[in-house]
């Protein structure tokens, strides 16, 4: 299976670059998986294709404001700093621009000094390994002093920082919001438990990796990055249960589908458990536990699109892009959604 078997031709002018005023305006292109038939609608009529005793899952991660800018203590050079991977209460992998700028022993300060970081090592790809020292609590430093790491596509500001988190946001831990869920207000989400449909919760905390490009001719030999995910007890017995039941499990996400699709066993049922996952789901995957998808439009030949051509057909996702890019749909994070069916 080769990479260009999923490109598309988007126009740069449809990616969006900023979100609407409100979650739920946003339009909706419904794609039934086994008729290929398309439909199109707005976000909150979601609820018409939703039934009683189904179960969206949803995932709950936070988005750290995790971009800093600062300068080197001794020379005062400008240095971009992203945090990355946690390995201590206050150590992290972190990707600093320009890597030439963070040699082991150098510091960067913060906020006048409110923080300071210290480049500990270099790790295999360029990452640094950095340590910080600060007083106070470092997440109430970091959301004064941080910014949100927008996706490389998003080249205008974003003024307000909870535009880019789900309205259930919780546990922080991501690079990158779980961009499915950012349709949803906390009004939809009570309409939704309110006609019957259960919202379960899982964590699966979004790496930068999620961005990054398929670069092998033949898809198989990407290399997927690792994520962390945690499911509770409750949270699994209310999909199982929906299971049991004979309802549907609909993944708000790719990233709520890899975490299902990593812990279900071959008869759907999962269990309570944490850990990394770098599953990579492509056409000729059989899916255990997701029935249907909520999702945004995805980069072309990249692992999402993927993803979403395994659950409903390439040929029918490559057609319902088409269609999309016609009708100037918004494109990637803040733009519009799909729902598969």
């Amino acid at each position: 299976m080769k990479k260009q078997d999923f490109y598309f031709e988007l126009p740069q002018e449809l990616i969006a670059q900023h979100p609407l005023k409100n979650r739920d305006c946003s339009r909706l292109l419904v794609l039934n998986k086994q008729t290929g038939d398309i439909e199109h609608k707005t976000f909150r009529d979601i609820l018409q294709y939703l039934k009683k005793g189904d179960c969206i899952v949803i995932n709950d991660t936070k988005v750290l404001p995790a971009r800093l800018i600062g300068e080197k203590k001794d020379t005062g050079a400008k240095v971009e700093l992203l945090l990355l991977t946690r390995k201590d209460i206050n150590t992290w992998e972190t990707l600093v621009k320009p890597g030439k700028k963070a040699k082991p022993g150098d510091k960067i300060i913060f906020g006048n000094g409110k923080l300071e970081a210290e480049i500990l090592e270099i790790i295999e790809g360029g990452n640094r390994i950095v340590k910080f020292h600060y007083d106070g609590v470092f997440e109430e430093i970091l959301d004064e002093l941080g910014e949100m790491p927008l996706p490389p596509y998003i080249t205008q500001r974003l003024e307000d920082k909870n535009r880019y988190q789900t309205v259930y946001a919780k546990q922080q831990g991501s690079a990158a919001a779980p961009t499915a869920g950012l349709h949803f207000t906390p009004e939809l989400l009570n309409e939704i438990q309110q006609k019957g449909i259960s919202i379960a919760h899982l964590t699966l905390h979004v790496g930068l990796g999620t961005f990054r490009p398929v670069k092998e001719e033949n898809i198989l030999d990407h290399k997927m990055h690792s994520e962390y995910y945690i499911i509770e007890q409750e949270q699994a017995e209310i999909i199982n249960q929906t299971k049991k039941s004979g309802g549907r499990i609909i993944a708000v996400g790719t990233t709520s589908t890899r975490t299902l699709e990593s812990i279900a066993d071959e008869n759907g049922f999962v269990k309570a458990s944490n850990g990394w996952t770098n599953i990579f789901i492509y056409p000729g995957y059989h899916f255990k536990t997701v029935d249907c998808l909520i999702t945004n439009f995805h980069l072309p030949e990249s692992t999402l699109i993927m993803l979403v051509s395994a659950l409903a057909g390439k040929q029918n996702v490559l057609h319902a892009y088409d269609i999309a890019v016609q009708q100037k749909y918004r494109f990637f994070s803040f733009g519009d959604a799909m729902l598969i069916i």
